[in-house]
């Protein structure tokens, strides 16, 4: 089914979205993977071109642009044309709203310029070495000591982590109320505030992943990001944003491995004919194409409804759950149709398949996504 046409600006702006990521993006991905890193200068050259944190209002130096489509379209083209290490929407959509929906004035008007422009590059720090999904099983404190919060604990598996400028970090603040956690801003240069190595990983090699160490941090009173105890609340009121986002990403690099593929197949002979010919190759290719369609149409009617205010995280952990499953099972049958060449790091698909894997993890994984789905229709 043909998706539905977006208006004539919508399409003005993916078409300058795409030869941004031609351009700008993807003529650097293979020295990022070697890096480990992508260049900072990609989020400048991204805040030049209006594309980070656009939902923020003008006043802040923002587009004022509320519609989620177009960061879905900056997904997708990045997703087709990019690199999947740009980690540009963690930056403009998973961090970034906290300072719009807790932040106070002060901290939008000292903040939120330089996140616009790319000047400081944003991330979050919630996962811990014995705390996953569990957020209340978090190890993190921050004692109030007057006039500032001490913070002490380590946060890990932390995308944007040596880049980063500006984290949000979660930690809890009564230790006998599990779910009392409150977020602090830690910057750069923060007494106490350390960095570990950059983590070495199965895919997403361009990505920057860290750890994060606190040993008597200190954070000024006015660095609190929205209500003291209530961090817990705050996150999760994040959470069906995150897994929509993961649900158009899984989309898109499903597409996009789709794609190496059928024109791997196309080209390649076996016993004297195309890949492309056997039935084998048709009927598996028939039922990914068919159920791309479908999850196309379901994720498409989720930005809908969230633009409207009305996603429920319900909704949004079925599209994450099916979409990323749909994606781990495309480039699975990519590698396989590709046979020896598609164990080839030099192969598209190869890469593809190594940087698919998180994607059943990150954002909840497919358990809690299946655990989610079940409290709601048993429980």
């Amino acid at each position: 089914m043909k998706r539905a046409p977006m208006e004539s600006d919508l399409e003005l702006f993916r078409d300058s979205a795409r030869q941004f990521f031609q351009k700008e993006i993807r003529p650097h991905s293979e020295r990022w993977r070697e890096a480990g890193m992508v260049d900072r200068e990609a989020f400048l050259k991204a805040g030049e071109m209006g594309y980070l944190c656009m939902w923020a209002d003008e006043q802040y130096g923002g587009l004022g642009l509320k519609d989620f489509r177009y960061e879905q379209i900056l997904i997708e083209e990045n997703g087709l044309y990019g690199d999947p290490g740009f980690f540009m929407t963690l930056h403009s959509r998973l961090v970034g709203p906290y300072f719009e929906h807790f932040g106070s004035e002060e901290q939008k008007q000292r903040f939120l310029p330089d996140f616009i422009s790319g000047k400081k590059i944003l991330g979050i720090a919630m996962t811990e070495p014995d705390a996953g999904s569990d957020l209340a099983g978090m190890k993190s404190r921050a004692e109030d000591k007057g006039d500032h919060w001490v913070l002490n604990g380590s946060k890990t598996y932390i995308s944007n982590g040596i880049n980063g400028d500006v984290f949000i970090v979660a930690a809890k603040t009564k230790p006998d109320q599990p779910h009392a956690v409150s977020l602090f801003i830690v910057e750069r240069g923060m007494e106490g505030f350390e960095r570990g190595r950059n983590l070495k990983k199965m895919g997403m090699k361009s990505q920057d992943t860290a750890e994060l160490f606190f040993r008597d941090c200190k954070v000024p009173k006015e660095n609190l990001l929205g209500q003291p105890h209530a961090g817990f609340y705050h996150l999760m009121q994040g959470l069906a944003e995150e897994r929509l986002i993961a649900a158009v990403g899984n989309l898109i690099g499903c597409r996009a491995a789709f794609d190496v593929t059928r024109e791997f197949v196309r080209e390649r002979k076996a016993f004297g004919k195309p890949l492309s010919k056997f039935q084998n190759t048709r009927f598996k290719l028939a039922e990914i194409d068919a159920e791309m369609d479908m999850m196309q149409v379901y994720v498409d009617r989720m930005v809908e409804v969230h633009n409207q205010g009305k996603l429920s995280p319900v909704d949004a952990s079925r599209a994450k759950l099916l979409s990323s499953e749909l994606n781990g099972r495309m480039v699975d049958l990519g590698v396989q149709l590709h046979g020896g060449a598609g164990y080839m790091d030099e192969y598209p698909i190869c890469r593809m398949y190594q940087d698919e894997r998180i994607h059943r993890i990150l954002a909840g994984s497919s358990e809690i996504m299946k655990e989610i789905i079940a409290r709601e229709i048993l429980d």
